[in-house]
């Protein structure tokens, strides 16, 4: 782990090696360390340690960036050369915008010593202990654990500076019936390894694989649905990359209206749909710098249903006369007061889905989505999961399953790969699976 101190003298070195208008420096780094394991023995084990700058000057409105992984003079002396060598040869970019001066950053704590001193033993352990209930249930897992630890310096030749530190651990497993018809998955992460619970997401994996043997075929269709966490995730997170300004007032977005118009201020959801931005919400930190070094910041981007913010680049902001809104650097759905198995239970018919995936746009416009389910899908029944059904392909919008939503559960924390955000579950009472999938 690089010290600030360090990576604010690398900076100052590259400020006083070059007279470019514009200097912005970004010094990204940490380690890693994971276990692997497939058909219930452990595959591979390793760690990884990697640090680069990535340098962007610029002269006028004429930008060239170079990105390397040594420190010493000559190599930092040679960057700065290449830089400015690209800055000279590219075109004035329209859209510059002057770096930014120094700025105020939330607190986000997100970094645990205790997370990033992680053990191979503990990591072992996780695996073992998935491995001997999964043979336990004459069921074949495969996973993989993870725990890192790293930096991010940001700073220019106008006096920003910006500094964060983050620590993760991060498992995820899927669980798979001797004859391949079955399969349950699950995951666990977290950046406080004293809250990390690895043996919760192995049983509910296993458990789902226990439940998925021999499959029934469902006619394609419109179904009510209850969505678990992930699969609302895995929709959202499509949702809020789409928060976007420039794409809606240039007629490109479902957020788009006409006249090169948005649709902030419009109700487009029901009453009790609110999703929020906070980089230093407890329990699910996010970063606290966007472009630029831009803050992030507390935003709402959904209120009671109403759309309230969408995000301006610096460039945009300025261009249409509006403060700059930084992109969402966590998601935070406000849920409900039920569980799961309370969506469930009030769902007559219905089916259950765990998670999607190889998810892809079909309509910008109106947000429709294509993927699969996968690792785990149950027809309910009167309230009760009845039986493992095959896997669909479905094609649906994230604002139709909001707009269609009847009930949520509590919130659960979801994390993969250093991303934080708390989704509830969803029951939905209309949901478009197209056609059937031969996948597990």
């Amino acid at each position: 782990m690089m010290t600030k101190e360090k990576a604010q003298k690398i900076a100052e070195k590259i400020f006083a090696l070059t007279k470019a208008d514009g200097v912005a420096i970004s010094i990204n780094g940490g380690s890693s360390s994971n276990l692997r394991f497939a058909r219930n023995t452990v595959t591979t084990s390793g760690t990884s340690n990697d640090t680069s700058i990535s340098i962007s000057v610029t002269f006028g409105k004429k930008t060239g960036r170079y990105s390397f992984n040594q420190f010493d003079d000559k190599s930092l002396q040679e960057a700065v050369q290449r830089a400015e060598e690209l800055a000279k040869l590219a075109p004035e970019d329209p859209e510059y915008m002057p770096p930014l001066g120094p700025q105020t950053y939330p607190d986000v704590k997100a970094y645990y010593l205790s997370t990033a001193d992680v053990s191979p033993e503990y990591r072992a352990n996780v695996a073992k202990d998935c491995i001997e209930l999964a043979a336990a249930k004459n069921l074949i897992a495969a996973g993989f654990v993870e725990n890192s630890a790293g930096f991010s310096f940001f700073a220019n030749n106008k006096g920003l500076t910006a500094d964060h530190t983050s620590s993760s651990i991060d498992y995820s497993i899927t669980a798979r019936t001797q004859d391949g018809s079955g399969s349950g998955w699950a995951s666990s992460g977290h950046n406080d390894v004293t809250k990390f619970d690895g043996r919760k997401a192995s049983v509910r994996a296993i458990e789902k694989a226990s439940m998925s043997v021999n499959p029934k075929a469902v006619e394609p269709g419109k179904y009510a649905v209850v969505l678990e966490p992930q699969a609302v995730m895995d929709l959202l997170s499509s949702f809020a990359f789409r928060f976007d300004a420039r794409s809606a007032d240039e007629g490109r977005s479902f957020f788009a209206e006409a006249g090169g118009k948005n649709k902030i201020g419009q109700k487009l959801f029901p009453d009790f749909v609110n999703i929020t931005t906070d980089p230093a919400y407890p329990n699910a930190p996010g970063f606290p710098w966007s472009e630029d070094g831009l803050p992030s910041r507390k935003t709402v981007w959904i209120e009671n249903g109403i759309l309230k913010n969408l995000r301006y680049s610096r460039y945009w902001a300025e261009r249409q006369g509006k403060e700059p809104v930084p992109f969402a650097s966590n998601v935070v759905m406000q849920g409900g007061d039920a569980s799961v198995d309370d969506l469930i239970a009030s769902t007559k018919q219905g089916i259950l889905v765990t998670r999607f995936w190889y998810i892809r746009d079909v309509d910008p416009k109106t947000m429709l989505l294509t993927g699969l389910t996968r690792d785990g899908t149950f027809w309910i029944e009167n309230g009760e999961i009845a039986y493992p059904i095959k896997n669909f392909r479905f094609n649906e919008s994230p604002v139709a399953m909001l707009k269609n939503t009847e009930m949520m559960s509590r919130v659960e924390r979801m994390q993969f790969a250093g991303s934080v955000n708390l989704i509830p579950a969803l029951k939905v009472k209309e949901f478009t699976f197209s056609s059937l999938s031969d996948a597990v």
